[in-house]
């Protein structure tokens, strides 16, 4: 992070812009492929890339074979890098370009990196193919570390060796490290122990020409290597123009963080291409921080590595956002992914309550409906679970527990989602129990004053759940809570005897996004729904989410729980980057506000009604984002310290004070606040 940048700098955020590029090139035409990169490299730096990567031998071409070693080609190669060298004076960017160059008395298949008119590092080539159609120990030695000498290149002179670390000290987190093409393809890459060592960008030249399914190949070395590295990954391969004597090209790039494609080409180009994308070098540096494992392997890599310094003086001006960037993190955009996801989760929910039920001798669930979200998908969870273990759906013990603003909309969909499911329902009236509580207490509800506070909210929520329990005391069962992982990171439900509390809470690992694509998914997949079933189904989703507890105002509009504590969707885009990132309040602002600056841009999860899709300014923004700062860190702690059991859903972690999530319960928001503020003054709000 860099404060001296303006908000608008994605440079600010812990971004840096990557570029992964292919050229057409001329055979044994250096002077030629060294205009094709110095033209590359100019679209690059008005792009504001940090780092462009070219393809393996690209000064020359691969496969140019014995023509390597002519002294004529040679000689070009050492004046078109001065050439590239003297055109990159005035480049923002850092170029790496493949070259071959000779150094004490053999010749080596080189990584050049070059950054504002001079020559950072060389690093050579460690593994050389020379198998199949591979012949590359017939030109080239393999590369070594550093042993403290210099290459000379023309009038130029660099370090040279594999164990290069290329340290930009003004942009906080990025240092990179250069292998080139069978290096990846080793068992122990040069990457990984430059990872160990703190890289965070890996860079591949590579060559490679194509045969079927070698394109997957790639993908998923390169993939698992970013994954495994827990880092950015940028891979170039050669295209058009390289000799097809025997093999064909083509043009492969792409940039992998963390296992995540980020940005790819079109192969067999017929022109010029690059995959670009901004890496997010805060997340690899959290992800390093909390897996430690990742850190406990760096003592078995005895290789040092030599850094590099440079400096790139990032620009102060918004340069956009080059990445993909969900609007729902905890929702894929994919149709299929997010029927994988729907399908595990549920799964997940279902055997997780199967297990519980089967370890405390099958007593029956006890649940409460309201015609909402979460009770809905909770009985579709609990239904799975009987059928599961062969058991009647009529033993679960449904109740409908109308209040004083129980709509009949939602009462109604509660009895028809019980009774088309098959579980038994029941409508308890709580209302007189909630009145008594009142009077007990001298409420002034009670006195016939229109006084709707918490306590009034509460004395029904606690009723409904005090109810739940006894049930369960008396017929055997144990109370299935419904609360889902969003309210209980905002801290919105009822603690103790409330719907905070249940004997085991199935939905605790879900949030709220996620839960009526799940629902959506029951309905899809027809997983023993019912026409009938899937209408109340249907109804559900149309319902707006609201806990009617407080009587519908005189313009008969019903209390919104989103109109009191903000849109569910920033808060679980906040959610996801807190939990799984820890990322500054400042950089969630940011990418929130990219995320849902225009309804009409970027993809939506299918199935999300268009008429539905909505859009968020950096005002709004910053306005909910407060509210769940202060919520999540400053209030709603002690409510998590104290939930029941339920499973694990999301990659994106729990709130389970026995899993990912452990805070005290008299903590403050302060630090986040004041951030937060620091970053937006005229928004932000301690």
């Amino acid at each position: 992070m860099s404060i001296s940048l303006p908000f608008e700098s994605a440079y600010r955020h812990g971004f840096a812009r990557v570029a992964a590029c292919t050229i057409p090139v001329a055979i044994a035409d250096p002077a030629s492929n060294a205009k094709a990169v110095v033209e590359s490299a100019r679209e690059c730096d008005a792009e504001s890339v940090a780092i462009a990567v070219f393809p393996e031998l690209c000064l020359t071409g691969y496969a140019i074979d014995d023509l390597v070693m002519q002294d004529a080609v040679l000689d070009a190669v050492a004046v078109a890098i001065s050439t590239i060298v003297a055109a990159s004076t005035d480049l923002f960017s850092v170029l790496v370009v493949g070259a071959p160059l000779r150094h004490r008395n053999r010749l080596y298949n080189c990584a050049v990196v070059i950054h504002r008119g001079e020559i950072l590092g060389v690093a050579p080539k460690a593994f050389l193919p020379t198998y199949r159609e591979f012949y590359e120990r017939r030109w080239y030695a393999p590369g070594e570390e550093w042993s403290g000498e210099t290459i000379r290149i023309g009038e130029n002179e660099a370090v040279f060796g594999t164990n290069l670390l290329f340290d930009v000290r003004d942009v906080e987190g990025l240092t990179f490290h250069a292998e080139v093409c069978e290096d990846m393809w080793v068992p122990i890459p040069p990457s990984s122990k430059a990872a160990l060592a703190g890289a965070t960008v890996l860079l591949n030249l590579s060559g490679s020409p194509i045969t079927i399914a070698r394109a997957d190949d790639r993908r998923t070395l390169a993939q698992s290597q970013s994954l495994r590295c827990l880092a950015a990954y940028a891979y170039a391969a050669a295209g058009a123009g390289e000799s097809t004597n025997d093999v064909s090209w083509d043009g492969q790039t792409m940039i992998y963080e963390g296992g995540t494609l980020l940005a790819h080409t079109e192969r067999f180009p017929d022109g010029p291409r690059r995959s670009v994308a901004d890496v997010d070098l805060d997340r690899l540096r959290q992800d390093r921080l909390r897996q430690g494992t990742f850190d406990d392997n760096r003592v078995t890599n005895d290789s040092p590595f030599l850094t590099v310094e440079t400096y790139l003086r990032p620009p102060a001006t918004d340069v956009g956002l080059k990445r993909p960037l969900d609007r729902f993190p905890f929702v894929p955009d994919d149709a299929a992914r997010l029927a994988q996801d729907c399908y595990e989760a549920f799964n997940i929910q279902v055997s997780g309550l199967v297990q519980r039920l089967e370890a405390i001798g099958r007593p029956r669930p006890v649940i409460g409906l309201s015609g909402g979200l979460d009770s809905t998908h909770a009985l579709l969870v609990v239904a799975r679970a009987m059928d599961r273990m062969g058991q009647q759906r009529s033993d679960i013990l449904a109740y409908t527990m109308p209040g004083f603003a129980t709509s009949d909309h939602t009462r109604s969909n509660a009895i028809a989602l019980a009774e088309t499911v098959g579980a038994s329902i029941e409508t308890i009236d709580i209302r007189p129990a909630a009145t008594e509580l009142l009077k007990g207490i001298k409420h002034p509800f009670a006195g016939g004053e229109p006084r709707y506070d918490v306590t009034f909210e509460n004395v029904q929520a606690g009723a409904r759940t005090d109810f739940l329990f006894r049930l369960a005391n008396q017929n055997g069962g144990i109370v299935i809570g419904t609360s889902d992982l969003s309210e209980l990171a905002l801290g919105w439900c009822t603690y103790g005897v409330g719907d905070q509390m249940s004997h085991y809470a199935v939905n605790s690992g879900v949030p709220k996004t996620l839960i009526q694509h799940l629902i959506r998914w029951v309905i899809a997949e027809g997983e023993g729904v019912n026409e009938a079933e899937a209408a109340v189904l249907q109804s559900v989703l149309d319902t707006e989410i609201s806990p009617e507890l407080v009587p519908a105002a005189q313009d008969g509009k019903l209390q919104s729980t989103e109109d009191r504590i903000g849109p569910y969707a920033l808060h679980d885009f906040a959610l996801a980057q807190v939990l799984r990132y820890g990322f500054r309040p400042s950089k969630i602002a940011f990418l929130a506000a990219h995320a849902w600056a225009d309804k009409d841009e970027g993809a939506w999860p299918p199935g999300f009604p268009a008429e539905d899709r909505y859009a968020y300014d950096l005002p709004t923004v910053t306005k909910w984002l407060t509210v769940f700062l202060k919520r999540y860190f400053g209030f709603a702690q002690f409510k998590r310290s104290a939930i029941p059991n339920g499973p694990k859903v999301s990659a994106y972690g729990s709130l389970s004070p026995r899993g990912d999530w452990r805070a005290p319960s008299d903590g403050n928001a302060k630090v986040w606040l004041a951030e937060l503020a620091a970053a937006l003054p005229d928004l932000a709000d301690e």
